[in-house]
């Protein structure tokens, strides 16, 4: 689980100065990251993966996690295929969704190709940390109303979100969403 912001971060967006609340926007920063990286349905944190695969006869494979950054080991039937050391020369070279194969392609078969690799963000795009402080900032305030959809004051009536993502959050977030697992 990667965190998605600092505590520092947050308390600026929110102008707070004083240590008194550090300890509970710690532990929001830690549930917002965890429910956005559930809602995701991915992480968002460089890390390693292996993934041993079926086959599909084709010289291009999508990797179940993005983006990736580095491609460590390729092996299918067992045979390990090395790097291409140019374009056009065979072995595999990726971006940052595939894998791709030059003079070779992942035979078909059940379980057959194994891959290392590392994918993920070295650094959280901005947006998503932003989403990620706008997550944390709503539920503080929220805690002096919570289970208030609106509130009477003096003849005026004020009414409060009640949503899991405030629609900047949303709007940012489904752009990274996973969707489809390969």
């Amino acid at each position: 689980m990667s965190t998605l912001t600092s505590l520092a971060n947050v308390k600026q967006w929110l102008t707070l100065t004083t240590t008194t609340d550090d300890a509970m926007l710690t532990r929001l920063i830690a549930a917002a990251s965890t429910f956005i990286e559930t809602w995701l349905n991915r992480t968002l944190g460089q890390q390693q993966y292996t993934e041993t695969r079926n086959g599909n006869g084709k010289q291009t494979m999508l990797l179940g996690n993005y983006p990736v950054t580095a491609v460590t080991g390729v092996q299918i039937n067992g045979a390990p295929v090395l790097p291409s050391a140019a374009f056009g020369q065979a072995g595999y070279t990726f971006d940052g969704t595939t894998l791709y194969l030059t003079s070779y392609t992942f035979a078909r078969g059940r379980q057959n190709v194994q891959i290392q690799y590392t994918a993920g963000y070295a650094t959280i795009p901005l947006d998503i940390e932003q989403a990620c402080i706008d997550l944390v900032c709503v539920r503080y305030k929220e805690r002096q109303r919570i289970g208030e959809q609106s509130k009477a004051i003096n003849g005026e009536t004020v009414s409060f979100m009640i949503k899991d993502l405030s629609p900047f959050a949303l709007s940012v977030l489904q752009n990274y969403k996973r969707v489809v697992q390969p």
